[in-house]
């Protein structure tokens, strides 16, 4: 099975160049393997998230990982990088000949210029709606920087220091990362711990606790 796997992998990275050069210096298409998540890249064309062969998956990997073989193709989805780079991207998970998902082939196409202009002609227009915020994706091609980069992501939603939550905010703030399969990738509690300046053990009995509990619904002008 290791080496279909493989054969898929191999067959696929000519495509990866292909599709990018087709499309030019605004698309990115990344091959994963995700077999290995702190390094899921096999293959990459384009340079949009600035990641390199060897690279650790996105939180958009972390997800379908965790999702294991009920993971579907996420098609035409609006991202935006740190940097503020708007992307339209797709991700089609890869699957050997029993149905197990092991990988996926992601495309991503700068669309900055393509917004702004849209947004131009719709004010000429007359027609200019209310602009959709799009959520931003850690990229990076370290595994620990992307799990630290979502942490920092959902403290800031809460606008609080993981010190002044609450044990209610605190189990969802672990129960929003496990169903964000950050939880799916090798030494990720012990990242997060890290990262929130709490013990190992703390870190797993929250994230233990977040799985065997309700979320709490919060008032409605308390909601992040």
């Amino acid at each position: 099975m290791q080496a279909e796997r493989d054969a898929i992998l191999a067959a696929l990275r000519p495509l990866v160049d292909g599709i990018a050069a087709t499309f030019g210096p605004l698309c990115e298409v990344v091959l994963h393997d995700y077999r290995n998540p702190e390094k899921s890249v096999v293959a990459v064309a384009g340079s949009l998230t600035g990641r390199e062969a060897g690279g650790a998956m996105s939180e958009i990997g972390m997800r379908v990982l965790a999702r294991g073989d009920a993971a579907t193709d996420e098609l035409n989805y609006r991202t935006r990088t740190p940097d503020g780079t708007l992307l339209k991207s797709s991700t089609m998970v890869l699957r050997d000949s029993t149905g197990a998902v092991f990988g996926a082939l992601c495309v991503n196409v700068d669309v900055t210029a393509v917004d702004r202009a849209h947004a131009l002609l719709g004010a000429l227009a007359g027609a200019a709606g209310v602009t959709r915020e799009e959520p931003v994706t850690p990229f990076g091609n370290d595994i620990d920087a992307v799990v630290d980069a979502i942490v920092d992501t959902h403290l800031r939603r809460q606008d609080r220091t993981w010190a002044a939550l609450d044990r209610a905010r605190r189990l969802d703030l672990f129960r929003s990362l496990d169903e964000r399969g950050v939880f799916a990738v090798r030494g990720a509690v012990e990242q997060v711990a890290a990262r929130l300046s709490i013990s190992r053990a703390s870190a797993y009995s929250y994230l233990s606790q977040s799985r065997a509990q309700p979320p709490a619904t919060a008032p409605e002008g308390d909601r992040p």
